[in-house]
Protein backbone atom coordinates (compact mmCIF):
# COMPACT_ATOMS: atom_id res chain seq x y z
CA UNK A 1 0.00 0.00 0.00
CA UNK A 2 3.22 2.36 0.70
CA UNK A 3 3.88 2.16 -3.13
CA UNK A 4 0.73 2.78 -4.09
CA UNK A 5 0.46 6.07 -1.91
CA UNK A 6 3.60 7.54 -3.18
CA UNK A 7 2.29 6.73 -6.79
CA UNK A 8 -0.63 8.56 -5.68
CA UNK A 9 1.26 11.54 -4.47
CA UNK A 10 3.51 11.78 -7.52
CA UNK A 11 0.48 11.81 -9.75
CA UNK A 12 -1.20 14.49 -7.61
CA UNK A 13 2.60 16.49 -8.25
CA UNK A 14 1.93 16.43 -11.68
CA UNK A 15 -1.34 16.61 -12.53
CA UNK A 16 -1.26 19.81 -10.02
CA UNK A 17 1.89 21.70 -12.11
CA UNK A 18 -0.53 20.45 -15.75
CA UNK A 19 -3.09 22.22 -14.02
CA UNK A 20 -1.49 25.42 -13.37
CA UNK A 21 0.18 25.42 -16.70
CA UNK A 22 -3.36 25.28 -18.36
CA UNK A 23 -4.84 28.07 -16.32
CA UNK A 24 -1.52 30.13 -16.28
CA UNK A 25 -0.12 29.71 -19.42
CA UNK A 26 -2.13 28.55 -21.95
CA UNK A 27 -3.65 32.35 -22.92
CA UNK A 28 -0.04 33.57 -22.50
CA UNK A 29 2.09 31.28 -24.67
CA UNK A 30 5.42 31.31 -23.23
CA UNK A 31 7.54 33.22 -20.82
CA UNK A 32 10.96 33.18 -20.74
CA UNK A 33 13.18 32.27 -17.92
CA UNK A 34 16.39 32.14 -19.48
CA UNK A 35 16.05 33.98 -22.77
CA UNK A 36 16.68 31.32 -25.86
CA UNK A 37 17.04 28.64 -23.21
CA UNK A 38 14.65 28.15 -20.89
CA UNK A 39 11.02 29.36 -21.20
CA UNK A 40 7.73 27.77 -19.40
CA UNK A 41 5.71 27.43 -22.88
CA UNK A 42 2.02 25.84 -23.02
CA UNK A 43 1.83 23.00 -25.59
CA UNK A 44 -0.83 20.11 -26.30
CA UNK A 45 1.38 17.36 -27.27
CA UNK A 46 -1.04 14.67 -29.09
CA UNK A 47 2.42 12.15 -29.54
CA UNK A 48 4.83 10.49 -27.73
CA UNK A 49 8.31 11.69 -26.67
CA UNK A 50 8.67 14.79 -28.96
CA UNK A 51 5.29 14.98 -30.37
CA UNK A 52 6.79 11.33 -32.32
CA UNK A 53 3.15 9.25 -33.43
CA UNK A 54 0.67 12.29 -33.42
CA UNK A 55 -2.57 11.34 -32.53
CA UNK A 56 -2.45 7.73 -31.34
CA UNK A 57 -3.81 8.05 -28.20
CA UNK A 58 -5.08 4.47 -27.84
CA UNK A 59 -1.22 2.85 -28.13
CA UNK A 60 -0.61 5.39 -25.34
CA UNK A 61 -3.21 4.33 -23.28
CA UNK A 62 -2.26 0.38 -23.81
CA UNK A 63 1.22 1.00 -23.34
CA UNK A 64 0.70 3.39 -19.67
CA UNK A 65 -1.70 0.77 -18.24
CA UNK A 66 0.63 -2.46 -19.53
CA UNK A 67 3.64 -0.49 -17.85
CA UNK A 68 1.78 0.27 -14.60
CA UNK A 69 -0.26 -2.69 -14.35
CA UNK A 70 3.30 -5.23 -14.75
CA UNK A 71 5.46 -2.35 -13.00
CA UNK A 72 2.61 -2.77 -9.61
CA UNK A 73 3.11 -6.42 -10.14
CA UNK A 74 6.71 -6.88 -9.44
CA UNK A 75 7.08 -3.76 -7.15
CA UNK A 76 4.43 -6.72 -4.97
CA UNK A 77 5.84 -9.91 -5.90
CA UNK A 78 10.35 -9.90 -6.89
CA UNK A 79 12.54 -8.70 -4.54
CA UNK A 80 13.98 -5.49 -5.81
CA UNK A 81 16.20 -2.98 -4.28
CA UNK A 82 15.70 0.40 -2.95
CA UNK A 83 16.62 2.24 -6.41
CA UNK A 84 14.73 -0.50 -8.52
CA UNK A 85 11.32 0.08 -6.33
CA UNK A 86 12.47 3.71 -6.78
CA UNK A 87 12.44 3.33 -10.61
CA UNK A 88 9.59 1.53 -11.18
CA UNK A 89 7.17 3.92 -8.62
CA UNK A 90 8.69 6.59 -10.48
CA UNK A 91 7.98 5.17 -14.31
CA UNK A 92 4.45 4.26 -13.13
CA UNK A 93 3.83 7.65 -11.59
CA UNK A 94 4.18 9.42 -15.10
CA UNK A 95 2.84 6.90 -16.97
CA UNK A 96 -0.31 7.18 -15.02
CA UNK A 97 0.18 11.21 -14.53
CA UNK A 98 0.08 11.38 -18.55
CA UNK A 99 -2.49 8.74 -19.15
CA UNK A 100 -4.67 10.68 -16.93
CA UNK A 101 -4.15 13.59 -19.74
CA UNK A 102 -4.75 11.44 -22.91
CA UNK A 103 -7.94 10.40 -21.26
CA UNK A 104 -9.39 13.74 -19.79
CA UNK A 105 -8.00 16.06 -22.58
CA UNK A 106 -7.27 14.44 -25.49
CA UNK A 107 -3.43 15.27 -25.22
CA UNK A 108 -0.31 15.55 -22.97
CA UNK A 109 0.14 19.09 -20.75
CA UNK A 110 4.04 20.55 -21.66
CA UNK A 111 5.47 23.68 -20.68
CA UNK A 112 8.89 22.94 -19.79
CA UNK A 113 11.01 24.80 -22.67
CA UNK A 114 14.32 24.10 -23.46
CA UNK A 115 15.85 25.30 -26.23
CA UNK A 116 19.36 23.79 -27.39
CA UNK A 117 19.91 22.36 -30.23
CA UNK A 118 16.33 21.47 -30.88
CA UNK A 119 13.12 22.08 -28.75
CA UNK A 120 12.13 20.30 -25.82
CA UNK A 121 8.90 20.75 -24.07
CA UNK A 122 8.31 18.45 -21.49
CA UNK A 123 6.31 18.01 -18.38
CA UNK A 124 6.86 16.68 -14.63
CA UNK A 125 5.23 13.07 -15.58
CA UNK A 126 8.00 12.87 -18.46
CA UNK A 127 10.55 13.85 -15.99
CA UNK A 128 9.21 10.68 -13.23
CA UNK A 129 9.52 8.85 -16.67
CA UNK A 130 13.27 9.52 -17.68
CA UNK A 131 14.81 9.40 -14.90
CA UNK A 132 13.08 6.74 -13.33
CA UNK A 133 13.85 4.26 -16.55
CA UNK A 134 17.27 5.65 -16.17
CA UNK A 135 17.33 4.18 -12.10
CA UNK A 136 15.46 1.10 -12.96
CA UNK A 137 18.42 0.46 -15.88
CA UNK A 138 20.97 1.23 -13.53
CA UNK A 139 19.17 -1.16 -11.01
CA UNK A 140 18.98 -4.10 -13.94
CA UNK A 141 22.57 -3.63 -15.01
CA UNK A 142 24.74 -3.85 -11.34
CA UNK A 143 22.03 -4.90 -8.80
CA UNK A 144 19.42 -7.60 -10.64
CA UNK A 145 21.14 -10.98 -9.62
CA UNK A 146 18.80 -12.98 -12.65
CA UNK A 147 20.74 -11.55 -15.70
Amino acid sequence: MLYELIIALLIGIDQISKLWALNSLKEIGSIPIIENVFHLTYVENRGAAFGMLQNNQIIFIIVALIASTLGLYYLHTKKVNLLGKAGIILIISGAIGNLIDRIKLGFVVDYFDFRFIWQYVFNVADIFVVVGTIMLCIYIIFFEEEK
